[in-house]
């Protein structure tokens, strides 16, 4: 059983690298069936748009893809169901799925759906850089900030020792 964790690593990254490949193709070829059969949609805006996901597919195959070497693990690829960024391109794979299959239902002003993803993108950049300016903004160690902190800075742990009435603090 050596290396099991890498094996297990590898199945699962194979198991997930096909299912996305078979997702991808089957919103794509909705998208072009109804394309084709029903009623025109803008394929200069299904190419630009669908382009992110693909190269994102596209990295996570290279990334992710486990190789052989004569039946045994060489590399197991990259985690991706990491945190962070793995996951984060997920979200834009998986939006643009949903665009797709919604500008195929809907219409080609499904397209603009897809502002979302910036829109969002730019929302958790400004909230993590208000928090971490809020976060820093406690490094001064003013005098002023210490005493207004009181009880509302103690602990869970304190909070609830002093609630049974054991070891109290004291402040000053």
């Amino acid at each position: 059983m050596a290396q099991k964790a890498l094996k297990t690593l590898a199945a699962r990254n194979t198991a997930i690298l096909n299912r996305t490949h078979l997702i991808s193709l089957g919103v794509n070829a909705f998208f072009f069936l109804i394309h084709f059969l029903l009623s025109s949609r803008n394929l200069t805006a299904w190419f630009v748009l669908t382009l992110p996901s693909l190269l994102i597919e596209f990295w996570f195959e290279r990334i992710g893809r486990p190789t052989h070497d004569n039946g045994d693990l060489k590399r197991a690829g990259e985690d991706l169901e990491a945190k962070g960024l793995t996951e984060w391109m997920w979200d834009i794979t998986y939006w643009s799925w949903g665009c797709i299959v919604l500008a195929a239902l809907v219409g080609n002003k499904a397209w603009y759906a897809w502002a979302v993803v910036p829109l969002y993108s730019g929302w958790l950049a400004f909230t993590t850089f208000t928090g971490a300016r809020k976060g820093l903004a406690g490094m001064g160690g003013g005098a002023d900030e210490g005493a207004s902190s009181g009880a509302a800075g103690q602990s869970k742990r304190q909070a609830k020792m002093e609630k049974r009435g054991g070891q109290k603090m004291q402040y000053r």
